[in-house]
């Protein structure tokens, strides 16, 4: 059994995190400015020396300090000495930068057939009509083995299926043109802000993750600062990551630690207009992530930011200050208050407003699972580099990882794009070849005097000839046909469960 992780400290209590209790997930919240990073790079640090691997966005570009030991940090020896941590030491942990433009980072990739049409039409702020047209088209795909790798892909996807409607509406419903052009416009959308650089190979491999390094666990930092500028970019990647882990990891049971620890600042983002079929689905996740042994902790300004149905599994909670200078601000300091376990001794609605940088309401669940008694306490201080490192510093480290050289190379290999053109351009010579056999044979009946219409009534039936485009739509047609029992299996947030990936 892992040693319980020391968090937080007052003049009387000691405030421990059970690792076998990590993955019963926890919620972070507090004002900007109140010490929600410090307080996760503390996290991070703990969880990582016994050797758990965590993930984390940096989203304000300073977390990448955690790769250097700290030290020189008058603050942090001050709390050092406030605390009386006797056997505190500086120490620098081992990281790995993500980053979807691969700048910061090794990139970091998702294909389209893996991100799936629910995430995918939030992404592309689909409405019910269009997203369900989507899902159409995704289905068309995976029933036929159509892989949808990239932008491209699904284009040519959308274009086919849109060209060819007539050909899928009996067995799967009708295709909207207007539905189709909608869903074009927004992929222009999504690549007029490099959205598009998040699709294609290699895709992400979630046991990239999950490495340790001399038995400390790696700490991965997705540089955020720039996805910030398209929310929904950021937070549509996120919750694939969780999918992801939620798909493919096997079920762990009750561990000593978790598997993995994943951290989701600015959560808000996450359920900002999501639709309630999908808060549904990522409470669906976020309860049953923990039989697969990782933890999830949500970070965000307000408590009000997290639905109740997805807050309530969150048992670990960390209250940093909150400012109520409005009456929404006022109820999410109740409400706040409310939500954790009380103690006699505090008025936790009073103090959340009185609470002092690096200082919180702490409440970790015990061995048996039960919020403990609400204390307040101050923050440990981190024992890495509070703030960023420097680009040269960051580049050493992006060349000494694990996977060095792994996902900076882009792969395009055979997919949807290149098999609709092979067919289309297969049925056009086809289409080309009965054309000229038609007009060689209608050439031999015109010199041929009184029998004309007896064999044009033989062979020709109504005489009504098959166009080129016909001739193509129906071609590609059954060659998709000929594939039927290659079908691609999704799971509950869109993500593939099987076949080919």
């Amino acid at each position: 059994m892992s040693e319980p992780l020391l968090i937080a400290k007052n003049d009387h209590t000691e405030i421990h995190l059970l690792p076998q209790m990590a993955n019963r997930h926890g919620l972070i919240t507090g004002a900007t400015g109140t010490g929600k990073t410090v307080t996760l790079q503390v996290l991070a640090e703990h969880f990582s020396a016994i050797g758990v691997p965590c993930f984390m966005s940096d989203v304000k570009g300073d977390l990448s300090g955690i790769s250097r030991a700290g030290g020189g940090n008058a603050k942090v020896e001050a709390r050092v000495a406030q605390l009386g941590l006797d056997d505190f030491s500086h120490s620098g942990f081992p990281v790995t930068f993500w980053d979807v433009w691969g700048e910061q980072g090794h990139p970091v990739r998702a294909t389209v057939s893996d991100m799936g049409p629910l995430l995918l039409s939030r992404l592309l702020n689909l409405n019910d009509t269009q997203s369900g047209v989507l899902h159409l088209v995704f289905k068309i795909a995976d029933d036929n083995g159509l892989l949808l790798l990239d932008m491209k892909d699904l284009r040519s996807m959308l274009q086919f299926v849109g060209d060819n409607a007539r050909s899928f509406t009996t067995e799967y419903g009708n295709v909207s043109a207007a539905s189709i052009g909608a869903i074009q416009r927004g992929l222009l959308a999504l690549e007029s802000q490099d959205g598009d650089r998040l699709f294609g190979e290699p895709m992400l491999d979630i046991h990239d993750l999950m490495q340790t390094d001399g038995g400390r666990g790696v700490v991965n930092i997705l540089a955020a600062d720039r996805l910030m500028a398209a929310p929904k970019v950021y937070s549509t990647l996120l919750l694939w990551l969780l999918s992801e882990l939620f798909e493919n990891l096997p079920e762990a049971g009750d561990l000593d630690k978790p598997k993995l620890v994943f951290f989701f600042d600015e959560a808000h983002l996450l359920f900002d207009d999501a639709p309630p079929a999908l808060v549904d689905k990522i409470e669906l996740v976020v309860r049953l992530i923990r039989s697969k042994g990782v933890g999830v902790f949500f970070v965000t300004q307000n408590p009000a930011d997290v639905p109740d149905k997805v807050a309530a599994q969150l048992g670990n909670r960390v209250q940093h200050a909150l400012r109520a200078f409005t009456p929404r601000d006022q109820k999410a300091v109740r409400a706040a208050a409310e939500t954790m376990r009380d103690n006699p001794d505090i008025d936790e609605a009073a103090a959340i407003m009185e609470l002092g940088v690096g200082e919180a309401l702490v409440s970790m669940l015990d061995a048996k699972g039960k919020p403990g008694i609400t204390e307040r306490a101050l923050i440990l201080p981190p024992q890495a580099q509070i703030g960023p490192i420097s680009p040269a510093e960051r580049s050493a480290t992006i060349r000494g990882s694990l996977i060095a050289g792994h996902y900076e190379k882009q792969v395009d290999r055979e997919s949807a794009h290149e098999i609709l053109k092979e067919r289309a351009a297969t049925a056009a010579a086809a289409a080309e070849t009965a054309a000229a056999g038609k007009a060689a044979a209608a050439t031999e009946r015109a010199g041929t005097q009184g029998a004309g219409g007896l064999l044009g009534g033989l062979l020709g039936g109504s005489g009504r000839r098959e166009g080129v485009a016909e001739a193509l739509a129906k071609s590609a047609a059954r060659a998709i046909g000929s594939q039927v029992g290659r079908s691609l299996i999704r799971g509950v947030l869109g993500s593939l469960l099987g076949g080919k990936r």
